[in-house]
């Protein structure tokens, strides 16, 4: 009895955090151990708590990474019987399509995670297409599920020079839609993304607090992508907020994607790893790079490497390798909510599906994973700081 009613307290006050907003959409509860310390019970107590708000689908929980809250808006209403049982039998075996551009370790896996594991709590049916960010394919993709009679579209669009003349139908005919990871700009389908603006103004925040005062920006042609120019966005600001310079000639933006693509190419992947270190040569004044995904910054990393550079030079960039996989990072990064973006573009296809509105954009949290190096410049530093006290 007693366990019972103390993992109930736990219950109830997570959930009136969750309805007073100590805890938003998208923030990370605290985990079992801590609320294990917190109450003085055993993790089992604190475990079957964090169940029952999942239970409810005012969480999601990801094995080894947290709980993090759902943006909820049915929370009231749990009067009588199970809502959740009742939601589950009137969704039924839904069908829809996810197609990406395309995913690897160090970005998309993890979202194509959360939309899987969302679908199946859903109890939806879901076919996943790639386009490896190719124009044709993505129409191809459209037309054949859409011909397979889906219900919704999860889509991580191509982004070229002219929008997909299939996804502008698709948006005046109402079909539900949701993006993630990019924007299509002036039209009315719901995003799920990082802020990639805030993240890079952050991320480039970095290197200028070790120190570097010029700082250079690798991408591939930031008209292609959304995401990118945000971060490009970010960068700019967050050197103009510390009255810093820059210009084109600190540039370089026209580096292939590193994804997997249909037309593989090596020549051009060789080429790329020229211009990179051509580019580092002619520029010896700029210490800090920031790199807008992860295989492109690693590629400069290693340049360094191979130049001696690294020590004096660093290099940041977007999404990377799982922490528990690499506990001990060589650069930092930022870490996108992958998961809760996947979760997420479900539930606001599920609620375009019944006709309701949704947010036009919804940001999820994102993290800054130091690196080693910075870390123990940070630790040795404070220690001086407490030495001259």
């Amino acid at each position: 009895m007693e366990r019972e009613l103390l993992y109930q307290k736990i219950y109830n006050d997570l959930l009136e955090g969750i309805r007073e907003n100590r805890f938003p959409a998208g923030s990370r509860l605290p985990s079992e151990k801590e609320l294990s310390g917190q109450y003085g019970v055993s993790r089992i107590t604190s475990k079957k708590a964090l169940e029952m708000l999942a239970e409810r689908n005012l969480i999601t929980r990801k094995p080894g990474k947290g709980s993090y809250v759902l943006d909820f808006e049915e929370m009231e209403n749990e009067s009588n019987g199970n809502p959740l049982a009742e939601r589950r039998e009137n969704e039924g075996k839904g069908l829809i399509g996810v197609i990406f551009d395309s995913f690897g370790p160090a970005f998309g896996c993890e979202v194509v995670s959360g939309i899987e594991r969302e679908c199946r709590k859903r109890n939806f049916h879901m076919i996943l297409k790639l386009t490896y960010g190719n124009m044709e394919e993505e129409t191809r993709a459209l037309e054949e599920l859409t011909a397979l009679g889906v219900q919704g579209i999860i889509l991580m669009c191509v982004q070229a020079e002219h929008y997909n003349a299939n996804v502008l139908k698709l948006s005046l005919e109402n079909f539900p839609v949701v993006l993630v990871d990019r924007e299509l700009a002036g039209l009315p389908i719901p995003c799920v993304t990082t802020d990639n603006f805030q993240a890079a103004k952050d991320l480039v925040g970095l290197l200028i607090e070790r120190g570097h005062r010029n700082i250079g920006f690798l991408s591939h042609p930031i008209t292609q992508t959304s995401s990118v120019a945000a971060r490009f966005s970010g960068y700019l600001d967050s050197l103009m907020e510390h009255g810093l310079k820059t210009g084109e000639d600190m540039w370089l933006r026209n580096i292939g994607a590193t994804l997997p693509r249909l037309d593989e190419d090596e020549d051009e992947e060789d080429e790329d790893i020229r211009r990179i270190e051509s580019f580092i040569r002619e520029h010896p004044d700029i210490t800090g790079f920031f790199a807008v995904e992860q295989a492109m910054g690693m590629n400069v990393y290693r340049i360094l490497c191979r130049l001696g550079m690294e020590k004096e030079k660093e290099v940041v960039f977007f999404d990377g390798i799982d922490q528990s996989f690499d506990p001990n990072p060589t650069c930092s990064h930022v870490v996108q909510g992958e998961y809760l973006m996947g979760v997420m573009a479900v539930k606001y296809l599920r609620d375009r599906m019944k006709g309701k509105e949704v947010p036009g954009k919804h940001y999820v949290p994102y993290e800054i994973v130091r690196s080693v190096r910075q870390v123990e410049a940070e630790v040795s530093g404070g220690i001086v700081d407490n030495l001259l006290k």
